[in-house]
């Protein structure tokens, strides 16, 4: 009620300008209670200077909890600075300066609980204040320590507020105190309702708030607002802790226990009527307790069963540390809903990174499946000519300052680089390996490894960054549990143009046609015409030259170093396989199995992506024993071999 009536005053005072214009004479008022505030005594004066409506109120106050308030032998009030012996002193109201030795002036330390109260009340002060940084402060610090009494100043204070984020800021904050502080209940059920569409963690922390319980044990029935009854024999130790803690019932006794009770009792050589001699023995030693224990000479000795049986004739139970069942039950409905809105978010953001984790497969991959597919070559030095690619981008950036048009430029540029790289290397390697893919797989493995050392040697063994354009960073978030970073969202669309521009080449275009009629049958296309010879050549160079491509794009996300290719090969590899040799819509179902399905298994591992990956080699291992041409075989030359 203090607050609301505080906020109405200071609404009213601040339309009406009927107010004192300076703040002195009310700290005089009060001087007593600002020289040495108490918790208890403090409220009428924050109330009396929140009142005032003066701008320099919010400075003062700022400077009280920051104990920089000093009051001079007069009793007026000062903010002031040391100066080696000396204390700076600025009047509140004029701002006027001053020196004066330290001696004649005392500095105010309020302490940490009066410097609480402080804040709360600077924070309901500076929810109004024309500065909108302050009023975001404001905002900001009621969401990091909420209190009943920020609510009403808060509610006052949106319809006043004119800047549009802040405003729903205040709504959704006013949301979640009214959720945990209003007074009526109505209006806490209200509020609790409203976040069952909320997903954001801090709605989902005030529900927690809200359903927020103890444990405890009674001998019946307890009274309030009851969680749950647990039933004590699932974990019987810890509950019969629970009962000792709680005095309602002995602690168990320990060996050592045992052992002194029956030390304490010997009398003649015998422990309850057995011999000494015969204490080694647990049984007799139990025994012989038990006796003690019927004549009063030691407590009752708690044997499991005596544990067990106590345990029954008491009441386990979680209690709610709200007591209104009503709210209870709607944070409960609340949560329910939450968590259904939650799992269904997870499911699309898992949905999200499989894309985009397909999207970058499939651009790794695309190359070699063309390759593959029309030459029948196992490259292993596929995955070098995706950090070529890498590389060049970065050489350009050094070059090109400007990232957007350096990675507009980069990315033909990737592409003439292993295009003609592709080239040089099929007519000087592959081409006299054809029909032998042991001697081709071991030659391309060599020039793999004599590529990443060339790219060491030049570049170093340290990982160089390729800089992505401002537009590209960060990350487009839906709510708290669906985001997706812009760049992997760029290397998506990427992937989606690609598909497109290769379908187009080999559905469209002359050298797609004599592509596919190489790939289907080479001897009959020869006889038509077609050289492939030269088909193989410029087929070569164009999977090289996706692959620069790619290498750009995953240069983004991923690191560049010398031995980034080797990071993608296993999977481009595993992509042409399990999606089919040879075939585009092969190579994407490939990419999206294999996409989806580590995204998968890291979801039931999140702790270990490496063991993801090696679970989705065994998988493919599996998968081609079963279907050895792929999702989508493909017919012709490949087909057959």
């Amino acid at each position: 009620m203090r607050n609301i009536v505080l906020t109405v005053i200071l609404l009213v005072c601040s339309l009406s300008g009927a107010y004192a214009q300076t703040l002195q004479p009310i700290l005089q008022d009060h001087a007593a209670e600002i020289a040495k505030p108490s918790r208890t005594s403090i409220g009428e004066t924050l109330d009396d200077i929140a009142a005032s409506g003066l701008p320099q109120a919010t400075d003062f106050l700022e400077q009280w909890s920051d104990k920089n308030i000093w009051q001079n032998a007069d009793g007026s009030f000062f903010i002031g600075s040391l100066s080696g012996d000396s204390v700076v002193l600025r009047d509140i109201d004029t701002g006027e300066e001053i020196t004066v030795p330290k001696g004649d002036v005392t500095q105010l330390k309020p302490n940490g609980g009066v410097r609480r109260l402080i804040g709360t009340a600077l924070v309901q002060f500076q929810l109004l204040d024309p500065d909108l940084s302050r009023r975001e402060t404001a905002v900001a610090s009621i969401a990091r320590r909420p209190e009943a009494a920020q609510l009403a100043p808060l509610l006052a204070s949106i319809d006043g507020e004119v800047d549009p984020a802040l405003k729903a800021h205040k709504v959704q904050l006013a949301n979640f105190l009214s959720a945990r502080f209003a007074a009526d209940p109505v209006d806490r059920i209200a509020a609790i309702s409203s976040l069952s569409s909320d997903t954001s963690v801090e709605a989902r922390a005030v529900l927690n708030q809200i359903l927020s319980k103890s444990t405890g044990v009674a001998t019946s029935m307890p009274e309030g607002n009851v969680a749950a009854i647990l039933e004590p024999l699932v974990a019987p130790e810890q509950s019969y802790e629970a009962l000792v803690d709680a005095g309602l019932a002995a602690p168990r006794q320990t060996p050592a226990d045992i052992k002194a009770a029956l030390e304490a009792n010997i009398k003649e050589g015998r422990i309850g009527g057995f011999p000494v001699a015969q204490m080694d023995d647990p049984a007799t030693r139990e025994a012989a307790y038990t006796v003690l224990a019927s004549e009063g000479l030691v407590p009752v000795l708690i044997t499991e069963e005596v544990r067990d049986a106590v345990l029954k004739t008491h009441v386990f139970y979680e209690l709610y540390d709200e007591a209104n069942v009503d709210i209870t039950n709607a944070a409960l409905a609340a949560q329910a809903d939450v968590d259904i809105r939650v799992a269904t978010a997870q499911v699309a953001d898992l949905t999200l990174d499989a894309l985009s984790l397909a999207s970058i497969f499939f651009l790794a991959a695309i190359g070699l499946a063309i390759t593959f597919g029309v030459m029948g070559v196992i490259n292993m030095a596929h995955g070098e000519f995706i950090m070529m690619g890498a590389y060049t981008g970065y050489v350009l950036q050094q070059i090109i300052p400007n990232y957007t048009v350096s990675i507009f430029v980069a990315l033909p540029l990737a592409f003439a680089v292993t295009f003609g790289a592709g080239v040089v290397m099929e007519r000087l390697v592959i081409r006299r390996l054809y029909h032998r893919p042991l001697e081709t797989l071991l030659a391309t493995f060599g020039i793999s490894i004599a590529l990443q050392q060339v790219a060491k040697n030049i570049f170093g063994t340290q990982a160089r960054p390729l800089t992505s354009p401002d537009w590209l960073a960060g990350a487009w978030v839906l709510n708290d549990v669906i985001q997706i970073s812009y760049i992997r969202i760029a290397i998506f669309v990427m992937a989606l143009m690609f598909l497109g521009l290769i379908l187009f080449i080999l559905k469209r275009t002359r050298l797609g046609l004599e592509v596919r009629a190489v790939t289907q049958n080479p001897g009959m296309a020869s006889s038509m015409g077609i050289n492939p010879d030269r088909i193989n050549m410029m087929t070569f160079g164009l999977g090289s030259g996706i692959a620069g491509i790619a290498g750009v794009a995953i240069g983004l996300y991923a690191k560049v170093t010398s031995e980034m290719g080797s990071d993608y090969i296993v999977q481009s590899f595993m992509t042409v396989v399990v999606g089919g040799v040879g075939n585009v819509w092969g190579t994407l179902a490939g990419a999206a199995m294999i996409g989806f399905g580590q995204k998968g298994i890291e979801w039931l591992n999140p702790s270990n992506t490496l063991a993801a990956q090696t679970y989705m080699i065994l998988f493919v291992i599996l998968f081609i024993q079963f279907r050895p041409k792929g999702i989508v075989a493909l017919k012709g030359r490949a087909a057959g071999e």
